[in-house]
């Protein structure tokens, strides 16, 4: 196992300049996404009975941890964020089940259907979801669903978006074929050899699209905004856009509460990106 891992490591074929050069490139990229959420820390730690800057000012003079206190006071977060939870509890392992259930069914299929289903995929990805607001919107009235979490859980029984099911299905057609032919002739049925060979091997993938799937409805804000109308109900984003309304004086309770809101997904991110590595080296 060890000597395929040294192997297939690409890093080990690179020349002392090349993974020098490689090194940057990831530390430059790195900065370039992390500087936003720089700013915004350190913008949340600014004093708001204090005069704006006039300048740039990056850290600043007296910093101030009660602003992750005092947004609480402006916005029931802790309502929106509970709601938030309750949502992505149910979407995320649902999209995970059944976007990898189609990328399965898409694999096993006869190589015509398989084509087409994954013309379909593509094209079901491409159209804008601003054209299904209003179908879905008429659709969820007349079951009586709208003001309730369900109309932002629905997307999750269709795997939320083509994207993560041709994932799986690009997975899942990495596994040599002998595998499934041999669960064939074990008389397992089509649900059983996913159970038992095709969803252990694409694990990689079930972490890449859960985490995916997280951030897709924890950050999901026209849902929201379309379908509900009790403010008990609202989600992290629409708690957000009630601090947005804050006078200009008060952007760091706004930052404050940016705050609150990023860290539940950067904190699923950083923890399945251990798992993800970890499994991804078992294999």
């Amino acid at each position: 196992m060890v000597a395929c891992r040294g192997a297939r490591d690409p890093a080990r074929r690179l020349s002392p300049a090349g993974r020098a050069v490689r090194t940057t490139a990831i530390v430059l990229l790195s900065a370039s996404f992390l500087a936003p959420v720089v700013v915004m820390v350190l913008g949340s730690l600014r004093d708001p009975t204090l005069a704006p800057p006039r300048g740039l000012e990056l850290v600043p003079a007296r910093l101030r941890w009660a602003n992750y206190r005092d947004v609480f006071a402006f916005a029931p977060l802790w309502t929106y964020m509970r709601n938030s939870v309750a949502v992505a509890v149910v979407a995320v392992p649902v999209t995970v089940l059944v976007a990898s259930w189609a990328g399965f069914a898409i694999v096993r299929a006869r190589p015509r259907v398989r084509r087409r289903l994954i013309a379909a995929s593509v094209v079901a990805l491409m159209v804008p979801t601003s054209a299904l607001l209003v179908p879905r919107f008429v659709v969820f009235r007349w079951l009586g669903l709208l003001d309730s979490p369900w109309p932002l859980i629905a997307p999750a029984l269709m795997a939320t978006t083509p994207f993560y099911v041709l994932l799986f299905a690009l997975v899942y057609a990495r596994i040599p074929r002998s595998l499934f032919e041999a669960a064939e002739v074990d008389g397992l049925s089509p649900l059983q050899t996913w159970k038992r060979v095709a969803f252990p091997l694409g694990r990689p993938a079930t972490f890449a699209v859960a985490v995916l799937a997280f951030v897709w409805h924890w950050s999901n804000f026209f849902d929201p905004l379309l379908y509900l109308s009790t403010p008990e109900r609202f989600t992290l984003p629409l708690g957000l856009r009630m601090l947005g309304t804050l006078e200009p004086q008060l952007y760091p309770i706004m930052l404050a509460g940016a705050v609150v809101a990023t860290g539940p997904a950067v904190i699923a991110f950083l923890l399945a990106q251990r798992a993800f590595f970890a499994r991804t080296l078992d294999v």
